[in-house]
Order: C-alpha cells, then sequence, then structure tokens
C-alpha cells in the first residue's frame, strides 16, 4: 500500500447528485455542456476543514443515466462538464492537498458502448463481450442495462490499461474498482502491474461485498478492499444492544488486515443513510468512534458529516434518498447538522494524528451486549512507535465503569468537548471516550 494512504481520509461524493446533474445522458446532438463540476469544486474548503485529505469520487464519464453504465472511459459526462472541469477540480484539490481517487467501473458498460454497439452490427469487437449460457451477450445481476465485458479478452484488459493510465497521467491518484468481487481475480493480476510500472504510488481499492477478501486481493494485486463487513456489524449491533456482533466481526477485520489494506466506513453511495439505518441517533458517534479507531483507510459519504437521512431503496430510482444535491455553499445547509460536522471534525483530527491506526489491529478488553472496551495497538508492520489507544461503547441504559486498566492513556475525545471528565473508565449511558 502506497505510503501516503496511511494517512487518508476520504469524503466519498457521487458527483451526478451532488451537482444535480439530469437523471439521463443529455439528447444526442443537443448536448451543449453542463459545467456543473465547479460546483463540487467550490465545496474544496469544506471538505479540507473537515479533515479530510482526498475525494473518493463516484462515475464521471459519460453515461447513460447514473454513472454506473458508461459508454465512454475517456470523456467526462457532459452532465457535469468537460475535461477541461475535470482538470481544474484536479488542480484545485491539489493545491490544498486533497488528492483525487475516480470510480472505475470496468466489469460492464452501457448499452451505447461504442465497442458493444459494434458487437451487435456483428463486429469483431464482440470478443469484448462476455455471453451467456443462450448466447446471448451476458449482463450485470440482471440489469439488461449493463453488459458484461469479457476479462478473459485480451483487448479488454489492453483498455482497461489504456483508460487508467489516461487519467493517472492527468493527476488522480488511483482508482476505486467497482463490482470488482463480479470479476476475476486474474484480470486485476493482468491490469494492474502494467498500470504500476507506470504510476507505482498508485492506490487501487476494489469494492467487494462478501467472500474470502483477502485471498481475492491476494490474487487480484489489490491495495484494499471495502470492509463491508464491518459496516454491517456496527450498525447492526448498535441497534440490537449485541456488541459481540461487532466484537466478532473486528477479530475478523483483524485477519483481513493481515492481507490486505481495507476501506472502512459507515456509509456510501450504495446504502441507507447512518443517520436513519440507526434506531437510536445517541449512537451515531458510537459509529463514528469505531470508524476512526480500528485499522483500515476511512471514507466520509457526503451529507452523513451533516446527518443527512435517506432510504435506499431496490427500485428504479431507489438511489435518488441517498445521492442528494447539495446546496450552494455550506451556509445553506441545516443548522442542526452542524454538530455532527463537529464531531466528525474532532474524530477525524484524532485519527489524522494517529496514522498508524490505517494498520492497527484490535483486541477487545471488556465485552457485554451493551458494553464493549476495544485497544487499538500498532502493528509491527505499520509503526514502530507502539501506538496505541483504548474505545470505551457504552450502549446501555445505564451508566457503565468498565472493568480495565486504563493502562496510561488519558481521555482523547468524548461526545462533549466540553465535559469534565472524573474517572475516565466510567461512561455514561448511551455514550462513548475514546482514551489515547
Amino acid at each position: 500500500m502506497s505510503s501516503w494512504v496511511d494517512s487518508a481520509i476520504w469524503w466519498q461524493v457521487y458527483p451526478l447528485g451532488f451537482t444535480g446533474a439530469e437523471r439521463t445522458a443529455l439528447p444526442a446532438g443537443d448536448e451543449p455542456v453542463r459545467h456543473r463540476l465547479p460546483h463540487l469544486a467550490s465545496w474544496l474548503d469544506y471538505a479540507v476543514e473537515l479533515g479530510c485529505s482526498g475525494l473518493l469520487l463516484g462515475p464521471v464519464f459519460a453515461a447513460e443515466t447514473h454513472g454506473y453504465d458508461t459508454i465512454d472511459h475517456f470523456r467526462i459526462d457532459s452532465r457535469l462538464g468537460d475535461e477541461a472541469d475535470f482538470a481544474a477540480l484536479v488542480s484545485a484539490a491539489g493545491s490544498r492537498g486533497l488528492r483525487i481517487v475516480l470510480d472505475g467501473v470496468f466489469n460492464h458498460v452501457g448499452r451505447g458502448f461504442p465497442a458493444f454497439q459494434a458487437a451487435l452490427a456483428g463486429g469483431a469487437s464482440a470478443a469484448w463481450f462476455r455471453r451467456a449460457p443462450d448466447g446471448s451477450f451476458a449482463v450485470f445481476e440482471g440489469h439488461e442495462q449493463l453488459v458484461a465485458l469479457d476479462h478473459g479478452s485480451a483487448e479488454v484488459v489492453d483498455y482497461v490499461v489504456e483508460v487508467m493510465s489516461y487519467w493517472l497521467d492527468r493527476g488522480i491518484a488511483g482508482w476505486r474498482l467497482d463490482a470488482a468481487y463480479a470479476v476475476p481475480a486474474a484480470f486485476w493480476r493482468k491490469v494492474l502491474p502494467k498500470v504500476r510500472a507506470s504510476y507505482p504510488d498508485a492506490w487501487f481499492v476494489g469494492e467487494m461485498i462478501h467472500g474470502d477478501y483477502a485471498a481475492y486481493a491476494s490474487a487480484a494485486d489489490l491495495d484494499a478492499i471495502t470492509a463491508y463487513e464491518l459496516w454491517k456489524a456496527i450498525w447492526s449491533s448498535l441497534n440490537d444492544q449485541n456488541l459481540y456482533e461487532l466484537s466478532w466481526s473486528m477479530d475478523r477485520h483483524n485477519t483481513f488486515l493481515d492481507g490486505v489494506g481495507m476501506q472502512t466506513f459507515v456509509g456510501n453511495h450504495d446504502v441507507t443513510r447512518l443517520a436513519t439505518r440507526l434506531t437510536d441517533s445517541r449512537h451515531i458517534g458510537h459509529a463514528l468512534a469505531v470508524l476512526f479507531t480500528v485499522g483500515g483507510v476511512p471514507s466520509v459519504y457526503y451529507g452523513d458529516e451533516q446527518g443527512f437521512r435517506g432510504v435506499k431503496e431496490d427500485r428504479a430510482g431507489g438511489d435518488d434518498e441517498i445521492r442528494p444535491g447539495f446546496p450552494a455553499g455550506p451556509g445553506l445547509l441545516a443548522p442542526d447538522g452542524w454538530p455532527v460536522y463537529r464531531l466528525h471534525q474532532r474524530l477525524i483530527g484524532f485519527r489524522r494524528r494517529h496514522p498508524w491506526l490505517a494498520g492497527a489491529r484490535t483486541s477487545v478488553r471488556h465485552l457485554s451486549n451493551t458494553a464493549l472496551a476495544y485497544q487499538s495497538s500498532a502493528s509491527s508492520a505499520s509503526s514502530a512507535d507502539g501506538g496505541s489507544v483504548m474505545v470505551l461503547l457504552n450502549v446501555g441504559d445505564e451508566p457503565f465503569r468498565f472493568p480495565v486498566d486504563q493502562g496510561g492513556l488519558a481521555v482523547a475525545v468524548t461526545p462533549d468537548p466540553g465535559a469534565e471528565i472524573g474517572d475516565p473508565l466510567l461512561v455514561p449511558a448511551h455514550s462513548w471516550i475514546i482514551l489515547g
């Protein structure tokens, strides 16, 4: 994993939603570019003040609808702008110390993808696309508009190398590989070494929802995998007051970290918002405390830092509520979201002061249904300074004093920065404390 990644905190943004773009591509032949990327650029200072060090962007390439049905990987979607707008965004981000990682949709393409249109006409490019058992062109997970690429094709390998290199040459820092779990690991093993030969510091994170994360990452030569198991355990254990689930998942997380970096999150563009998912809003801080103290490279999904709400639904348009537009400036955000923002700031600041946490391993010190104490310590591979922090989570209805050895650690972060803490091991009901 590239060394700069240890300090990375991503602000994940879905640009088509963030900028209020049309839901479908602009009509062919009547396509005046909508210069919306400058709107995103105007929020870079907000991301810096939040504490983030980069943008993890959703699809920006020409597509038919939601961006995951790409028709041209070399062209910025005209609903967002043009390549000059994107270059200006990269430059503005770089001047603020922000890196940009792009969403690479290389498992499938939209039906309007030129090579697929040529394949339908009987062209040689038919070899680019996988066939279903009945001989028709295969699609991704039943979505007829998403045509599956044939990852055994040398032409597809060369094409993806060319796309990745093109945008890395224009200043991006890496790629999120959409639906990596659906792509044979051997494909990435062919692509990534060719790209790394010219861009050795680039970072590649694969979207994995289930399966053997570490084994796939090793076979695919990936730097990191999305930590969906941990995401589920965080909100589920808090809702059910079953912190045994979280403890079990953190043990699993340790084993994954032995083999691959983990990209951690409590919200993203594909799931119901954290503030909606949690049945008790007092537990938002618990979720964030875990996110920023376990091993991995964390991301914050835009709007979560303001307590946005939204439900992901399995229907056409079911993502709209979790991919909203952002206003012209921070002053137009609802006032009740700023306490959540400031909580993010403090926890992100703590995480950035302890970059060794990217590779930390956790060990449980106390566990019950409603009380969990765990220690995150630097792994031998991630730090030589012996760093350690302890997190105390109480989701019960009564204060709880944790029967653990404080070990010289002092109170570092609490829900209320102005509160006086008499006993660092005594955690109020539905509260938490980080010792460091």
